[in-house]
C-alpha cells in the first residue's frame, strides 16, 4: 500500500503545485462559459497570509453539494483589489481549477503590501464569486498597536446552528485560528438539530468531499471565511475519532480499520482537506509521517504579526505515537497512571520529534512580545477523579506527559516571556495558567492557557466540570454548558480574552453574549478577571 498512496500524494503534489502557479492562460482559455447554477456554492477563503502574500481559495460545484462539474480543467481568473468596487486592481491572475483536486482553487497571490485589507473575488465564465475580504501581515520590523484574533472549533453540523460565526463577524477580526474538528465522520446523530441529506459513515474520497461541502454551504460559515484570512490545523474527524499518525482509531465503520483500509481512507480525508482550506500548495509536500504508507499534509507553522506577535500552528494529530492503556480495547479513554507502565515513557509524543525540534526553535526565537501556541486541546493537567488518586484522558496532553515537559522545558530554557496556549477538542471553556510541574500546586507560571469551548458540538460531561475545576487550582475558570468561541486581543502592554457564548447553539437566531473576560499583563503571566 506505501507506494501507490505516495505515487498518488507526488502526483497531486505537482498539480497543486502547478495549479497554485499559474497566473497566464493562453488567448481563449477562459471562453465565456455559462453555467445554468452558481458554481461559486461554497463561497470564498482566504489563508495562509504573509507580509506580501495570502491564499485565496474557492471551489467550483455542481448545483447540489454532492455534484463535480465533470472532467475538465476550468479556468478561474482572480482580482485583488485596494476597494470593494474593484475600481483599483492590486493584483490579478488566472489559474486552472482541476478535477483531480475537486477543482479547488488555492491562489497565491504575491506582492502586496504589508499590513493591508484587500477584497478579492474569482470569475470563471460569466459566473461571479461572492467577495472576500483579507488582509496582509505586518512587516517584521514594525510594531502594531492591536491584533484581534478569534478562536474556535468543534462544529459538528447536526448539533446546531452556526450562529456563533454570525456574531463572530461583528468582532473586527484580523485573524481566525481554526483548532481542529471542521467536520465529523459520524452518521447523522439521535435527536439531531438539523439533518443530513445522507446518513452514512465517511471513508472514501467523495464522501469526504460531501462532508466538507456540506458544512461549508452555511451561509454563516461562509460570511465568516470571506470576512478575513484564517490559520486553520485539523484534529481527529477530520479523518476519524480518536486515529493516531498512521493508526486508525475508534473501530468504525466496521470492517475498514487494516491498516491499508485506514492508509487509504487518511489519504482520502488529507486531500480533502487540502481541497477545502486556504493552505499553499507545499502544505501538500511534507516528509514522510514515519509511518506506512502515510506522507504528510503540512499544517504546523509559524506567522508573524510584527514585533507585536508570534503565532504558531501545531498539529498533534497526524505525528503522534499511539495512545496507551485504553479501556475496553479502544484506543482511548480515561486512564489511571497507576496501572498503566508505559505512562510515563520518555520516548512517547505527541507533536513527533521534527515538530517538536521546530517548537524549540521557534521558541529559541521569541521575542518580547506574545508568543500564541494554537494547538488542539486542553494542555493543562487536568485530573478527573475526584479526591484521592488520579484519573487522566490519554488522548490529549495528559496522555503524553514526557512531551508536554520538553515543551514546558522548552518554554523555560528559552526564557519564553508571554506564551499563551490556545486550544478546542473538549467542548467546554477551560482558562488556566501553564505550570513549570503540574505536580507540585507551588509551581511556577509560564504563560496563560485558553481552551475554548466548541461552535455546536455538544459537551459530554458538563455536569461534572465544576468538581473537576476544584481538583485542579490551576486552572481559574470552566464551563461545559455553553456553545460559542473567544475573541483575544493582543496590545503591546496586555492580552484579553473574551469569552463569547450562545444562549442556545440549537436556534438559528441564538443570541451572543460576554461569559467572561480576562486579561494577562505583558511580562506577567497571571490570569486577572476582568
Amino acid at each position: 500500500m506505501v507506494e501507490p498512496v505516495l505515487a498518488e500524494r507526488r502526483r497531486l503534489l505537482q498539480l497543486a503545485a502547478a495549479a497554485a502557479a499559474c497566473t497566464w492562460l493562453p488567448r481563449g482559455a477562459h471562453a465565456q462559459r455559462r453555467w445554468g447554477f452558481d458554481p461559486f456554492s461554497l463561497g470564498v477563503a482566504s489563508g495562509s497570509p504573509a507580509a506580501d502574500s495570502v491564499v485565496l481559495w474557492t471551489r467550483l460545484l455542481g448545483p447540489g453539494w454532492w455534484d463535480s462539474i465533470g472532467e475538465a480543467p476550468v479556468p478561474v481568473r482572480w482580482e485583488v483589489a485596494h476597494d470593494q468596487g474593484f475600481s483599483r486592481i492590486a493584483r490579478r491572475g488566472e489559474t486552472l481549477a482541476l478535477a483531480q483536486l475537486g477543482h479547488s482553487v488555492h491562489a497565491e497571490v504575491a506582492g502586496l503590501e504589508p499590513d493591508r485589507w484587500y477584497f478579492y473575488r474569482f470569475t470563471a465564465g460569466h459566473a461571479v464569486s461572492p467577495t472576500g475580504r483579507t488582509r496582509t501581515l505586518p512587516a517584521a520590523d514594525a510594531l502594531p498597536a492591536r491584533l484581534r484574533l478569534a478562536y474556535a472549533s468543534c462544529q459538528r453540523w447536526e448539533h446546531g446552528y452556526y450562529g456563533a460565526y454570525r456574531h463572530m463577524r461583528e468582532e473586527q477580526l484580523d485573524l481566525v485560528m481554526f483548532l481542529g474538528d471542521y467536520i465529523y465522520e459520524y452518521p447523522n446523530a439521535t435527536a439531531a438539530v438539523r439533518d443530513f441529506p445522507t446518513l452514512g459513515w465517511v471513508h472514501t474520497l467523495q464522501e469526504y468531499r460531501e462532508r466538507h461541502a456540506l458544512h461549508r454551504g452555511d451561509v454563516h460559515l461562509q460570511a465568516m471565511h470571506a470576512a478575513c484570512p484564517w490559520l486553520v490545523s485539523w484534529d481527529d474527524h477530520e479523518v476519524q475519532n480518536d486515529y493516531a499518525a498512521g493508526q486508525a482509531g475508534d473501530g468504525r465503520p466496521l470492517g475498514l480499520n487494516a491498516s491499508s483500509d485506514f492508509a487509504a481512507r487518511r489519504a482520502a480525508a488529507y486531500q480533502a482537506y487540502y481541497e477545502h482550506m486556504p493552505l499553499r500548495a507545499s502544505a501538500l509536500g511534507g516528509a514522510l509521517a514515519g509511518v506506512a504508507g502515510a506522507a504528510d499534509v503540512r499544517l504546523y507553522g509559524r506567522w508573524r504579526f510584527g514585533r507585536l506577535a508570534d503565532l504558531l500552528l501545531l498539529d498533534t494529530r497526524q505525528y503522534r505515537d499511539r495512545q496507551v492503556c485504553g479501556p475496553d480495547f479502544k484506543p482511548s479513554g480515561q486512564v489511571h497512571p497507576s496501572a498503566c507502565p508505559a505512562w510515563e515513557d520518555p520516548g512517547r509524543s505527541l507533536l513527533g520529534a521534527a515538530q517538536e525540534q521546530w517548537l524549540d526553535t521557534a521558541f529559541a526565537q521569541a521575542g518580547s512580545g506574545w508568543t500564541v501556541v494554537g494547538q488542539q486541546t486542553l494542555f493543562g493537567r487536568r485530573d478527573n477523579h475526584p479526591g484521592a488518586g488520579e484519573q487522566f484522558w490519554n488522548d490529549g496532553w495528559d496522555g503524553y506527559g514526557a512531551a508536554r515537559r520538553r515543551v514546558t522545558g522548552s518554554l523555560q530554557r528559552h526564557q519564553v516571556v508571554n506564551p499563551v496556549f490556545l486550544g478546542g477538542d473538549v467542548h467546554e471553556n477551560w482558562v488556566g495558567h501553564v505550570k513549570a510541574d503540574y505536580a507540585r500546586q507551588g509551581s511556577a507560571s509560564l504563560g496563560v492557557e485558553f481552551c475554548g469551548t466548541s461552535i455546536t458540538s455538544r459537551a459530554g460531561g458538563a455536569e461534572q466540570v465544576a468538581q473537576r475545576l476544584a481538583e485542579n487550582p490551576h486552572y481559574v475558570f470552566a464551563d461545559g454548558w455553553r456553545r460559542g468561541y473567544s475573541v483575544c486581543e493582543f496590545t503591546p502592554q496586555r492580552l484579553t480574552t473574551t469569552l463569547r457564548v450562545l444562549d442556545d447553539a440549537t436556534r438559528e437566531d441564538a443570541r451572543i453574549e460576554t461569559q467572561a473576560r480576562f486579561t494577562v499583563q505583558a511580562g506577567r503571566p497571571r490570569l486577572e478577571r476582568a
